[in-house]
């Protein structure tokens, strides 16, 4: 799990949005949010709450006591009463913190967009405000516990595309790709995974999940775009397979394209960077190469959830930063390409550049 000194160091980070914002406190009831700053995993089905105050004291809010964690004191509540679980815990997790709140004279509140926060903000005796934007961009820079969770989803990843190439050839059903792909990630991960296995199974496709009754054909191209998520964070990268080991002229032209299309990325991108940028010249690229062009956005950041700032994408203007983490996933889909093709590694901003995380093969076969 993140580590409980680290989370202190993102707290003191939010205490510094706290101050310029002239807040008195904060509330976060999103249970990402609440792992990002605490290092306590809630269980999936119950709800938490971080109050985090101007003084610099936090008090967590959960249903468990945890072994350990970044909170100055703990509030418990009862999620289930003999095994029933409590669906009124939203409500219960707001009332606690509101308690709290009092007996600091807090009048000024910043609030996540969360079930626990929606039923605070209705029953705060004082100002609210808004701190989403705030937490987006804290989440940005990747801490060392983070990037190091970050880094067993992509082994799941790699894992997963070694058994891939072992299982591919006509005539595989989509749910055994799948079904095998997914105890490939909980092996590799030694426990289960956190999220639902996604993103893309379907063979033949542009994406999608796994078909049942779906066999994969001869000819075809098999996109695995796969994002494990382990301890809360999310792995995403995409890679291509020829269902035949024999990929045709046409289809690798364009895989070419792509290939390339990576290294221009690598080429581009540091700190200060333009995402959009990025994109016009992935979009030119395809242009020049293959008399097409960008059919979706080029990446996004990835972290505790599977899409997270910079948005690579010519609907936001983000300029990448040192420690964050995006993947770049150009592709090219078609008839004549019996599917499609993309290929995705996720990257590290580095004082000078990017690191590729991904140490799988590109090819097709």
């Amino acid at each position: 799990m993140l580590q409980p000194e680290l989370s202190a160091q993102r707290q003191r980070r939010l205490l510094d949005v706290i101050h310029r914002r002239n807040l008195d406190a904060v509330v976060v009831g999103h249970r990402r949010h609440v792992y990002y700053l605490s290092a306590f995993w809630p269980f999936w089905l119950h709800e938490s709450a971080l109050v985090l105050t101007a003084d610099g004291r936090s008090v967590l809010i959960s249903a468990a006591v945890p072994e350990v964690a970044a909170a100055d004191d703990l509030i418990t509540f009862e999620a289930n009463f003999v095994s029933t679980l409590r669906q009124e815990q939203p409500w219960v997790v707001a009332n606690k913190a509101i308690a709290a709140l009092k007996t600091r004279g807090v009048k000024r509140l910043g609030l996540d967009a969360s079930e626990v926060s929606s039923q605070l903000a209705m029953t705060f005796d004082g100002e609210c405000t808004s701190i989403e934007p705030d937490l987006w961009q804290l989440r940005r820079r990747k801490d060392p516990d983070e990037l190091a969770l970050m880094k067993v989803g992509i082994r799941c990843c790699e894992a997963m595309y070694g058994r891939a190439r072992e299982l591919i050839e006509p005539g595989v059903p989509e749910l055994t790709v799948f079904a095998d792909l997914h105890q490939v990630a909980v092996q590799t991960a030694g426990e289960p995974l956190t999220a639902l296995l996604g993103n893309d199974y379907a063979c033949g496709e542009k994406g999608g999940p796994a078909r049942g009754g779906r066999l994969a054909r001869d000819g075809e191209l098999y996109i695995l775009d796969l994002g494990p998520a382990y301890r809360g964070y999310f792995s995403d990268n995409a890679r291509t397979f020829a269902v035949n080991r024999r990929p045709t002229d046409q289809q690798h032209r364009p895989w070419e394209a792509i290939a390339n299309a990576l290294k221009l990325v690598e080429k581009l991108a540091r700190p200060g960077v333009r995402c959009v940028d990025l994109f016009n010249a992935v979009h030119e690229h395809f242009r020049e190469t293959l008399d097409t062009g960008m059919t979706h956005h080029l990446g996004h950041g990835v972290g505790l959830q599977p899409h997270e700032y910079p948005h690579l994408n010519p609907k936001w203007d983000d300029v990448l930063i040192e420690g964050e983490i995006f993947t770049a996933e150009p592709g090219q889909y078609s008839t004549v390409l019996a599917g499609g093709i993309r290929l995705e590694n996720q990257y590290l901003v580095t004082a000078n550049g990017v690191e590729n995380l991904v140490n799988f093969p590109l090819d097709l076969v």
